[in-house]
């Protein structure tokens, strides 16, 4: 097997003969600078363990940007057991000699801009047409634009995208870009490509992005967001840049039409009751009501009055409120 992530498809190979449990495990080794593949992990080596789906249309690259290259994979007993890999580790045999061509690095990176407030006054007619064309949120497109190049029309990045929105030449060429350093023709395109993988995803955001960063083949290989470290970062500054450029450019609250705004009630300042302080018990209003309606009336002072009579003028007149 001598193309491309060859080796990785042997050892799972290997595996699947030698256990059915590990069938789809290859551990990426390294140690003193250099990698090796092995069904098991290395003694000595720093080992990642990486599952393989027997399944995938395209294996992952776990070797990195090597080039072309020959190697050996190796035969050793390891805890009683078979074991196969790339290192010559003492008590190795020779089990087949192979020839493998790992791929060009991926287009992942990172991105030139940083996670700040938003930046509103550049290229706006630009986002606001490619939104309206497209239907993508003007706050995805400035936020992908901000995170890639920080609205750098200029910007070339390591990897060799271009631009505002940091398209790789093909994905540039794909969409008719004459000119990747103008900002209109840069935006545009990258809207429409970002329409196409939202569609592409289902609306999956998540998905769009890791793609628009890494491409829709990484996405395809590992389905879902690749394990790079670039990407991982970017996702998550453009996420985080997307909703503070959601705020910025929502609109300002509604507010009642024709009306004054008035100012709020003051605050009583009432004081508090301490519940602490016992020497004044707190009076009770229905036990005072009730014993003030059981408590006889006070007696008027007694005034000197005309008896109407011969027969009342002989007697005390009625006090109010006594008993007769």
């Amino acid at each position: 097997m001598s193309r491309s992530f060859a080796i990785a498809f042997c050892l799972a190979a290997v595996a699947v003969c030698a256990t059915e449990v590990s069938a789809r495990t290859v551990y990426r080794c390294i140690r003193d600078g250099t990698v090796s593949l092995s069904t098991a992990p290395e003694p000595g080596s720093k080992c990642e363990a990486n599952i393989i789906d027997d399944n995938a249309a395209q294996t992952p690259n776990l070797w990195g940007e090597m080039g072309v290259f020959s190697g050996t994979l190796y035969e050793r007993e390891q805890d009683g057991k078979l074991v196969y890999g790339t290192r010559n580790l003492p008590g190795s045999r020779v089990y087949l000699r192979f020839t493998v061509e790992t791929p060009e690095g991926e287009p992942a990176h990172e991105g030139l801009g940083e996670v700040e407030a938003p930046i509103l006054d550049r290229h706006a007619r630009q986002f606001k047409a490619a939104a309206r064309k497209t239907g993508v949120e003007d706050a995805w497109l400035r936020a992908i634009a901000h995170a890639e190049s920080r609205f750098d029309d200029k910007a070339l990045s390591p990897k060799g995208a271009q631009g505002v929105m940091q398209l790789m030449p093909e994905i540039a060429s794909e969409y008719g870009v004459t000119d990747p350093f103008s900002a209109a023709q840069s935006i545009d395109a990258g809207a429409r490509h970002f329409k196409k993988l939202l569609r592409l995803y289902k609306n999956d955001s998540t998905r769009a992005i890791a793609a628009y960063n890494a491409g829709i083949g990484a996405v395809a290989r590992y389905d879902g967001v690749p394990p790079y470290a670039e990407t991982q970062a970017y996702l998550q500054k453009v996420q985080a840049l997307y909703q503070r450029y959601k705020t910025a450019l929502a609109p300002p609250p509604l507010r009642p039409a024709d009306a004054t705004p008035m100012p709020s009630k003051p605050a009583v300042n009432r004081p508090a009751l301490d519940k602490s302080d016992t020497s004044k018990p707190i009076p009770n209003k229905s036990a005072s009501s009730k014993s003030a309606a059981n408590k006889p009336a006070a007696k008027e002072p007694a005034t000197n009055r005309p008896a109407k009579n011969k027969l009342a003028a002989g007697k005390p007149a009625a006090q109010e409120g006594s008993p007769k």
